[in-house]
């Protein structure tokens, strides 16, 4: 056996050694090889391959295992496609692809507080603050302590009475999502169900963050769009100033506001 057959040799065995037995039997699936050949995965999963080496990081002993179940509840996520068309690009049964889907989003619903929490400790707080402060690239700032959006998750319309409550004003379907981020863009809160054709503020009042008034600790605030109301309680949010009484100083608050409230819209994006 010469130097070539052997490195073949290796690389065969290598390759059958690292990647789950589902995808050695079936190499022609266009999504599989992609992702194994080190091709950019973001097309497919919306992922960095570095978020996708976190995500795998794991294993599981039932199951098709841990790497193809996420991979197709990635998938899932970010096409948004039907399960029919999801068990077609990975080769697998419909049924299958339902059973998956369900299980994995149970246990990331389990484990959700461990990665959307609010900061724990008054140091997590100041390096919130500090960090909107940054981004507005003005002291008055310092006592940001997140940044607060909604934003509409399309659904299948609804028959019934009550199915026109959910289109939006895009006209499609949809339920709200509302949403606060820290100054990297990481959600610190989250609430979400109502029907797409609510207004932010609706959401906002029945939601937990307004309700128990946790959070932000006294001193600090929260930003937020022109379609929120600008209170100092339950809730404490500071809003952009209205067009018609803008003068210059307004429209400097206004471009500083700008700055650092924009980290929630690349979050939802």
């Amino acid at each position: 056996m010469n130097s070539f057959e052997i490195n073949l040799y290796f690389s065969v065995f290598l390759f059958n050694q690292t990647r789950p037995r589902y995808c050695r039997i079936h190499l022609s699936v266009p999504v599989l090889d992609r992702f194994f050949n080190q091709q950019n995965p973001i097309p497919d999963f919306r992922l960095s391959r570095e978020s996708l080496s976190v995500l795998l990081n794991h294993d599981r002993c039932h199951g098709w295992g841990a790497t193809i179940e996420t991979l197709v509840f990635l998938f899932w996520l970010a096409s948004g496609a039907s399960y029919r068309v999801v068990s077609r690009a990975f080769g697998i049964p419909r049924s299958t692809v339902h059973h998956i889907i369900h299980r994995v989003t149970e246990e990331v619903v389990a484990i959700r507080h461990q990665v959307i929490h609010l900061p724990k400790t008054p140091e997590d707080l100041e390096v919130v603050s500090q960090g909107f402060a940054g981004l507005a690239r003005h002291r008055a700032f310092f006592k940001a302590a997140g940044a607060i959006d909604g934003c509409h998750i399309r659904i299948k319309p609804l028959s019934g009475p009550d199915g026109h409550c959910y289109r939006n004003r895009k006209l499609f379907p949809s339920i709200i999502l509302q949403a606060v981020c820290d100054h990297q863009g990481c959600f610190i809160d989250m609430y979400m169900g109502w029907p797409g054709l609510v207004h932010d503020s609706r959401v906002l009042r029945h939601s937990p963050l307004y309700r128990q008034s946790v959070y932000p600790p006294p001193g600090h605030f929260i930003l937020a769009d022109g379609r929120y109301p600008c209170m100092q309680s339950p809730l404490p949010l500071i809003t952009p100033y209205k067009r018609g009484n803008q003068g210059v100083a307004a429209q400097r608050f206004n471009s500083h506001h700008s700055k650092a409230r924009s980290v929630i819209q690349c979050a939802l994006e």
